[in-house]
């Protein structure tokens, strides 16, 4: 059972989770149109947490994630196999392989490309929780 209160004088948003384990073995790994493949560990959809989700992101050799920015939310990425070339705002691209992490503020564009021979994945973890209210696929708005 989860608890959400609001401190209404400063607009402050508290929650208060009880113990919980969530079994990789309950989870589901879908195709995102974003081309990658990617499980909800914990938010919105496996714990009903508003504060944070956590999801396994996985990308095929060759494969480049499309533009895309999150509004309201920072998402930051830990690799923990492969490598690839991650793209974030006006930053130059850079390589990213296992124990790298990427921090990825609220509305900066994204992507993520595996440059390596087995699948890239990463951890996102999102701050407030991921919501797809929240994601904006910008090669949508702008095709080239």
């Amino acid at each position: 059972m989860q608890l959400i209160f609001r401190v209404m004088s400063i607009g402050l948003q508290v929650s208060i989770i009880q113990p919980k384990i969530v079994k990789a073995a309950s989870l589901v790994e879908h195709l995102t149109p974003e081309r990658c493949f990617i499980y909800e560990n914990w938010g919105l959809i496996s714990g009903g947490d508003p504060t944070v989700s956590v999801a396994r992101a996985r990308v095929k050799s060759g494969v480049t994630t499309r533009l895309h920015h999150l509004t309201d939310a920072q998402e930051i990425y830990i690799i923990i196999k492969g490598e690839g070339k991650v793209q974030v705002g006006s930053i130059e691209p850079a390589r990213v392989a296992e124990g790298d992490v990427v921090v990825i503020p609220a509305g900066a564009s994204q992507r993520i490309a595996n440059t390596g021979k087995v699948d890239l994945v990463f951890y996102c973890v999102c701050t407030p929780a991921f919501m797809k209210e929240r994601y904006v696929d910008e090669e949508a708005e702008n095709p080239t």
